[in-house]
């Protein structure tokens, strides 16, 4: 995974990846889905069942938020191009985890490459955020592909509200951002909508790259291991842990300067 030139205009506090099989470098806005939160934080929300993924449908909004109000204009100025491809290691996860297409939750989509891929493959995807600009590119790029009837994109604060319904697989990748919430009780509400048999996967960043953004004071941010993730899920009986790991990769940044960077990797299985 790689930032790319929007890391410099577009936002402080947002992290970037590499496509799967290489290319350009593209942007993945880290806001579970609605997100706010810094590197821990989340949010909570029962909410819509306004569109059932199977069916498709027009975008779902929501009212304004302070995660919002952070976001949307980040997107505003995001080239709509970018990040339109899946995550590497979401596309390395998936054979694993021996699930058979059925209804996915990707909780961060930003521009839905990981959405769009899933829907590709014969998922019924709901693909949240809280940026207005993003979920609605997302509904348009699933339109150019022929994908509509597979994606339903909605806006959600997760602090208020989440999709209706259950699923096969609840997903989310580079849940990080700089607005203060409860990360942890996102993931735990978000686990509550997983089906029996079914997994949550959640890939954080392990490590900060050389060119990522520092906090002002030049810091980097304190990153939690795996197994602190996995224990502040507390989500105890009726859960397997498949995977809780650290696992590296190489990253090129925008300049084209490279580095092994770390991602915590964590797969539970309900029973």
């Amino acid at each position: 995974m790689t930032a790319d030139a929007i890391t410099r205009r577009a936002a402080p506090g947002y992290w970037a990846c590499e496509p799967a099989g290489g290319g350009p470098p593209v942007c993945r806005f880290s806001m579970i889905a609605c997100a706010l939160g810094a590197w821990e934080a989340s949010m909570r929300g029962m909410g819509s069942d306004a569109h059932d993924p199977i069916s498709g449908g027009s975008p779902v909004t929501a009212g304004p938020s302070a995660s919002a109000d952070f976001w949307e204009p980040r997107f505003q100025a995001a080239d709509p191009s970018w990040g339109r491809e899946p995550s590497a290691r979401l596309v390395e996860l998936l054979p694993g985890l021996g699930l058979a297409p059925g209804r996915a939750w990707d909780l961060g989509c930003a521009h839905g490459g990981d959405a769009l891929w899933l829907a590709s493959l014969g998922w019924h995807v709901t693909a949240t955020d809280v940026s207005a600009t993003a979920v609605s590119r997302v509904a348009a790029a699933a339109a150019e592909r022929g994908l509509r009837h597979r994606i339903t994109a909605e806006q959600h604060d997760l602090s208020r509200s989440m999709p209706g319904g259950t699923f096969h697989l609840v997903y989310a990748c580079y849940f990080h951002t700089w607005v203060p919430v409860d990360r942890d009780r996102v993931l735990r509400d978000a686990a509550e909508r997983v089906r029996p048999g079914g997994c949550l996967v959640v890939i954080d960043h392990g490590s900060v790259s050389p060119w990522a953004w520092r906090q002002p004071d030049g810091r980097d941010p304190e990153i939690p291991s795996p197994e602190q993730t996995l224990a502040g899920l507390g989500l105890g009986h009726g859960w397997r842990t498949e995977t809780c790991e650290r696992a590296e990769r190489a990253a090129t940044g925008p300049d084209g300067q490279t580095a092994t960077v770390t991602d915590n990797v964590i797969v539970l299985r309900r029973a």
